[in-house]
């Protein structure tokens, strides 16, 4: 193996090794939750935590299958015509959350084969870009999944803590400091002190 070879393995390692992190976080942010607050809306405009995990699922399905010809091979909520306005957001009912948590397993095993199969600087198309950048690499879209999930997760971080103050990237790792709850209100009363006190110099 050359040099560049080797370099390039090591970067496309690099990078399913942050995307695999990604991945299971946003899944693991489901776990010790009832069906209902697994699906119920938590902002304005309906983010939930199971929403989350399919909406992911189905766009790493386009993004690491059909934009590099080798599609997933099953249907995609948005082709259901005029009742698709963000049905890969929410689940319905008759929908379980093992049916989802299926799919994601699916997707990423699919994923995982297009990674494997193809270079970093393998060519795709994604055809719901603007012409201009359309024409893209699979070194692009792992930088650009990463990104998304990331964002995804991040939600999935805030939705969680207002449902049971759990916080973290997984059941190891809280990601944050470890105190008591008296430390977090003294803390959270200092961040209000501090955002009252601004009024009077703005």
């Amino acid at each position: 193996m050359s040099d560049d070879e080797a370099a390039a393995n090591a970067a496309k390692e690099t990078l399913k090794r942050y995307l695999v992190s990604a991945r299971e976080a946003l899944a693991w942010k489901l776990d010790g939750l009832s069906a209902y607050d697994r699906r119920r809306p938590l902002t304005p405009t309906g983010t939930n935590l199971l929403g989350l995990v399919k909406h992911v699922a189905y766009v790493s399905a386009g993004y690491l299958g059909d934009i590099f010809d080798r599609p997933f091979g099953e249907p995609y909520p948005w082709d259901d015509g005029d009742e698709a306005d963000n049905l890969d957001m929410w689940v319905p009912a008759e929908e379980p959350t093992e049916q989802i948590l299926a799919l994601y397993r699916r997707v990423w095993e699919h994923a995982d084969a297009t990674i494997e199969a193809l270079d970093l600087d393998a060519p795709g198309v994604v055809p719901w870009w603007p012409e201009e950048r359309r024409n893209v690499t699979l070194h692009q879209i792992l930088v650009h999944l990463i990104a998304e999930i990331n964002r995804h997760t991040g939600h999935a971080d805030i939705l969680r803590e207002q449902l049971d103050a759990s916080t973290g990237m997984n059941a190891r790792n809280s990601n944050v400091p470890e105190h008591d709850a008296d430390w977090w209100k003294r803390y959270n009363a200092r961040i209000e002190e501090a955002a009252k006190a601004i009024q009077t110099r703005e």
